[in-house]
């Protein structure tokens, strides 16, 4: 599956920093009961590619990737964790070449023209703009303004699993949240 087809699938991608593999199942499954199927786990905690294995077994019907892939060694270190995508904060030669190796599909992080026009010569077709809070941030309040822009596929929503539903385990706070995301349409004009 190409990165834009996995794009498609939902207006919303969470994006997950899980710190305790034992959440892994579990949330999996809550963002799945709450429609969405595409997950972006975090290279940003010891255990993230661990999750990422887990989240796959436990939410086969899933399509998890890792994010914050950063150095070229995260490319293969992901791939036999089983994400089934990879995400970057930027774009460098390295990264470039790195995502080359691998069987999944990447979409690259940028910010600038310039790392635009890079993307596009190593021949990506979709990018992350990365960080969005740069442009004014992605929430629950205002994705849907992003996703009613004509070039917009998704967005990441780091809103989805917040550290104190996290903490707490409520599963069912976080498949309400998911819920809401899948259900977010572009904004009229």
């Amino acid at each position: 599956m190409n990165i834009r087809a996995i794009m498609a699938i939902s207006p919303v991608i969470p994006v997950l920093t899980v710190t305790r593999l034992d959440d892994a199942a579990p949330l999996a499954q809550a963002m799945v009961r709450g429609g969405l199927r595409v997950l972006e786990v975090t290279l940003r905690s010891p255990e993230a590619l661990a999750v990422i294995s887990a989240m796959r077994a436990a939410a086969p019907e899933a399509i998890v990737g890792a994010g914050t892939l950063t150095r070229a060694e995260d490319f293969p270190d992901a791939e036999r964790a089983g994400a089934q995508f990879g995400v970057t904060p930027g774009l460098t030669a390295a990264l470039i070449a790195a995502a080359a190796r691998v069987s999944f599909p990447l979409l690259p992080g940028i910010m600038t023209p310039a790392e635009l026009i890079a993307a596009r010569a190593a021949g990506f077709t979709a990018c992350k703009l990365f960080p969005a809070a740069q442009a004014g941030g992605i929430t629950r309040a205002n994705a849907a303004e992003f996703l009613s822009l004509p070039n917009v596929l998704c967005v990441g929503g780091s809103w989805l699993a917040p550290a104190a539903l996290l903490e707490r385990r409520d599963w069912t706070a976080i498949e309400a949240l998911a819920r809401d995301a899948a259900g977010l349409a572009p904004t009229s004009p």
